[in-house]
C-alpha cells in the first residue's frame, strides 16, 4: 500500500530533484538514509552506474523487505541495511554523498543524525536532503476531511510531521552545527499528479499509521470523506485527477 500510494505518486516526483542536488557523478557510492521502499536509492543507483555503490538504510524491516522485492534498476547494485540514522554503523568516510528525503524531521535527534551523514561523508562529500516546507494543498484537504468527517484529533495527527518538520533557518543551524560547509537551503517545487482523488484518498490513508481508523468508517462516511477532498482540490482537476503545485525544502551541504 505504501509504495502503491505515497512512494509512487507523493515521493517518487521529487526523487530527480534530491539525486541532482547532490551533483551525483558515474562511479560514486551513495548512501540514501531513511531510504522507505527506495524511490531515491533507485534513482541514486541508475545515476552512479554499474561502477558505483549504494546503499539504502532504513529502521523499518516491512519498508525494506518493500524495496528487496522490487526490480532492480539497471546501474549500481544496492545494499539494503536495516539500521537507525542516529545509529548508522558505517565506516567514517566511507561516501561521495548522503542522500535523505523526507526522513530527517521523523529523527528524535536530528543533530545526531546530521553528524552520523557527515561522520561517513569523505572530503568534499555531499549532502542532499529534503523535508517539507508546509502541509501543502492535498494534506491541507485531507486534514479538513478527517476533520469534518473523522475527527479533529485524527486531522491534527494527520498533519503533524509536516506541520513539525524544521524551518528554512533551523534546517540551516543544524546542518551547520554538524560541521557542514557550504550550507544552502532553498524552496522548491513541482507540480504533482494524483489520480482518481475520491479513490486514492482513502488508499493513501490505507498506507498511513490511520489505515484502522479508516477500515472503522462506514461506507457513506468514506465516500464523502474521499469527495470532500477532490472538492476543495477541484480547481486542480486534471484528466483522471488533479495536478497541483507542491513545495519543499531542499538542503545541500558538503564535508570540507
Amino acid at each position: 500500500m505504501y509504495e502503491r500510494y505515497v512512494a509512487r505518486y507523493i515521493l517518487a516526483p521529487w526523487a530527480p530533484l534530491l539525486v541532482d542536488g547532490a551533483r551525483l557523478s558515474e562511479g560514486e557510492c551513495v548512501l540514501d538514509v531513511a531510504c522507505g521502499t527506495g524511490v531515491v536509492t533507485r534513482a541514486a543507483a541508475k545515476r552512479v552506474g554499474p561502477g558505483g555503490h549504494v546503499v539504502g538504510v532504513d529502521l523499518n524491516p516491512g519498508m525494506l523487505a518493500v524495496a528487496r522485492s522490487l526490480p532492480a534498476p539497471a546501474g549500481a547494485p544496492i545494499e539494503w541495511i536495516e539500521r537507525s540514522a542516529l545509529d548508522l554503523r558505517l565506516p567514517d568516510a566511507s561516501f561521495d554523498a548522503v542522500l535523505c528525503q523526507q526522513g530527517l524531521q521523523f529523527f528524535p535527534d536530528k543533530a545526531l543524525a546530521l553528524r552520523n551523514m557527515r561522520r561517513v561523508l569523505k572530503h568534499g562529500g555531499r549532502l542532499a536532503l529534503s523535508v517539507w516546507n508546509s502541509p501543502g494543498l492535498y494534506n491541507s484537504a485531507v486534514g479538513e476531511a478527517l476533520a469534518r468527517y473523522i475527527s479533529n484529533e485524527t486531522s491534527v495527527q494527520f498533519l503533524s510531521s509536516r506541520r513539525q518538520a524544521p524551518t528554512r533557518e533551523e534546517l540551516h543551524h543544524l546542518a551547520t552545527e554538524a560541521g557542514f560547509s557550504g550550507v544552502e537551503v532553498r524552496v522548491s517545487g513541482i507540480n504533482i499528479h494524483l489520480p482518481d482523488l475520491d479513490q486514492f484518498t482513502l488508499g493513501h490513508l490505507g498506507a498511513t499509521p490511520f489505515a484502522a481508523v479508516i477500515a472503522a468508517v462506514d461506507p457513506a462516511t468514506s465516500k464523502q470523506l474521499g469527495a470532500s477532498v477532490m472538492k476543495q482540490l477541484q480547481r486542480y482537476a486534471d484528466g483522471d485527477g488533479v495536478t497541483y503545485p507542491e513545495e519543499t525544502h531542499l538542503l545541500t551541504a558538503q564535508v570540507s
